[in-house]
């Protein structure tokens, strides 16, 4: 088996369901007592907040070098980042770290594509949904992505994702709106939904929509838990 790396703690909350799944799918091909041999190096997520808000992305690049060389000296062979705002530096982290990052983006338009769609929307925090590191990957593989046309829609994904789901709180309310915020992509001609933060599966579930949800953070762990066993 090979040993992945796990950057997390953005949030502590994906990052458990992370390692559950990986864990859980990892003994659901071996048996037994198998289980996911890995690394996690999980860090304050005040500090990468306040980086990202001052929009030192430099900074953030920093922070998750040294925590890709904590993970490298380890014994990784591959980092998972644990979230998906943090894959706007992915491409930088593996030039300069020298091993394989298993991309969230590009292994989610691998399942879009499997399923045939070409127009998906695409909820996350604003930077997720507003920068192009995310879209650029579907768009490599002929998919379009929409997001939430109105600027208030995004900053209630933004701040509910932060504040709320971070945090591990989920509340009526917010499932509601962000449903609301769906069901309008879907009348805009979405396909499909990404659920492109890693938070969000805590509140959107298969089937509370009418068309497929993509998963991220089940995605991903399945991207690792293939290279794990490659």
């Amino acid at each position: 088996m090979k040993i992945i790396g796990l950057i997390g703690g953005i949030s502590w909350v994906s990052t458990a369901d992370y390692y559950e799944l990986i864990n859980q799918g990892i003994n659901e091909k071996m048996g037994g007592l198998n289980f996911s041999e890995c690394l996690i190096y999980s860090f304050n997520y005040a500090d990468i907040k306040k980086n990202n808000d001052a929009n030192d992305w430099d900074r953030t690049f920093e922070m998750l070098f040294k925590g890709c060389q904590f993970l490298k000296s380890g014994g990784a062979e591959a980092i998972v980042l644990c979230a998906n705002t943090m894959h706007l530096i992915a491409d930088r982290l593996e030039k300069a770290i020298d091993l394989p990052v298993i991309h969230i983006a590009t292994e989610t338009a691998i399942q879009i594509q499997k399923e045939e769609l070409k127009k998906v929307a695409l909820l996350g925090t604003k930077f997720t949904m507003e920068l192009d590191f995310f879209t650029k990957k579907l768009i490599d593989k002929g998919i379009e992505a929409i997001i939430p046309e109105n600027s208030d829609d995004r900053d209630f994904l933004h701040t509910a994702i932060f504040e709320e789901l971070g945090r591990g709180i989920v509340t009526d309310e917010t499932k509601k709106r962000i449903l609301k915020i769906s069901n309008e992509l879907i009348e805009n001609g979405a396909e499909g939904i990404i659920l492109g933060c890693t938070e969000l599966p805590l509140v959107i579930k298969p089937g509370d929509v009418s068309v497929p949800i993509f998963d991220t953070t089940l995605i991903h762990s399945n991207a690792a838990i293939a290279f794990q066993l490659s």
